[in-house]
């Protein structure tokens, strides 16, 4: 009786979903690093990949191969199980948080309404801040067990970095939960459909939105894995990929309406569901890469800040902007419901 009671198109609908999602997010890590190395050519005033394929549209395929086929190394002097579960849990984090993501509008497949959103739980952004969290031990793991002084400090230095910045970033997120009154992220989403274009956070939190958008720059992090190889070396670069396309995905989620089209009422257009979900995830894939672009834009034409100097932009000027941000959301909330 127990077995009859199963919704077995709802598991299968959740099994697609998740294989979907997770072929989508290494495509785009993929492809991310082609597109890196071609914005880099041309800032730079160079061609860039063009030997694989038309363009070097290949070459992500290249790469891939040449990591998936190269001898495996673990030093001798590393503690192997760590070693390996490093970028295990790095690239496991950096998957985990597309789980709450509404990927468009629900599709209407035989009747039933079938959302296009993993999870819907009632804490969507929570989960979010603790999956990343998580990925911390990823950082540290990996510069820790490659028993390599330069890996080590690097380590420290990315996870005492994302600890840091999580704080501005949370308090960022405060102020725009108090204009939502929310954590499910459909909600935040649904928040900015209905009045068109200008309905969309980011003019009602610009300052939170700076702040978040530094913060998830801030949250990249490169050299602990100097002692990877292989595909291990491959996995750790995968989840910085992938966290880069998830934090554009989830910065159009909460400031930029999320699947919303700009300019348009879709309830006006009279298109079949089916389609609609269909533009609603184009747009949003749009609107991060977009992101990725700027990430990329920003990483090649400006300097990197010096640690020290990183730290200090997050303790001594984003934490205090975010902390006046929270309190006059506060008080323009508590006036208006006056």
């Amino acid at each position: 009786m127990y077995l009859l009671a199963i919704d077995w198109y709802y598991i299968l609908e959740k099994f697609l979903l998740v294989g979907f999602i997770v072929t989508l997010s290494m495509i785009v890590a993929m492809y991310a690093t082609y597109a890196e190395r071609k914005v880099a050519a041309f800032l730079q005033d160079r061609i860039g990949p063009n030997r694989a394929g038309p363009f070097g549209i290949f070459q992500p395929l290249a790469d891939g191969g040449k990591l998936f086929f190269k001898e495996e190394i673990i030093p001798l002097a590393s503690s192997k199980s760590l070693f390996i579960l490093g970028p295990m849990l790095a690239m496991m984090t950096a998957l985990l948080t597309s789980a709450v993501i509404p990927w468009g509008p629900d599709l209407a497949i035989k009747g039933r309404q079938v959302p296009l959103q993993i999870a819907d739980i009632n804490i969507g952004i929570l989960y979010i801040f603790g999956v990343v969290s998580l990925g911390v031990y990823g950082i540290m793991i990996g510069g820790w067990a490659s028993n390599n002084k330069f890996s080590l400090l690097a380590a420290i230095r990315g996870a005492s970095q994302m600890v840091s910045y999580e704080l501005p970033m949370g308090l960022a997120l405060i102020a725009l939960l108090m204009l939502v009154g929310d954590l499910r992220m459909s909600t935040i989403v649904q928040d900015q459909i209905g009045k068109g274009f200008f309905n969309w956070h980011i003019w009602y939190q610009p300052l939170g939105f700076i702040i978040f958008f530094i913060c998830a720059l801030a949250e990249c992090n490169f050299g602990y894995h100097q002692e990877y190889s292989s595909m291990k070396l491959g996995f750790y670069l995968f989840a910085e990929y992938i966290n880069m396309f998830i934090s554009g995905v989830v910065m159009s989620t909460l400031y930029f309406g999320g699947y919303d089209i700009p300019f348009v009422d879709e309830t006006t257009w009279g298109l079949d569901p089916w389609l609609l979900s269909v533009i609603g995830f184009v747009v949003l894939m749009t609107k991060a890469w977009m992101f990725i672009f700027l990430f990329m834009w920003i990483r090649w034409t400006i300097p990197r800040f010096r640690y020290d100097q990183l730290m200090s932009l997050g303790w001594k000027k984003l934490i205090p902007l975010a902390l006046v941000n929270m309190i006059i959301t506060a008080a323009v909330v508590l006036w208006l419901k006056k």
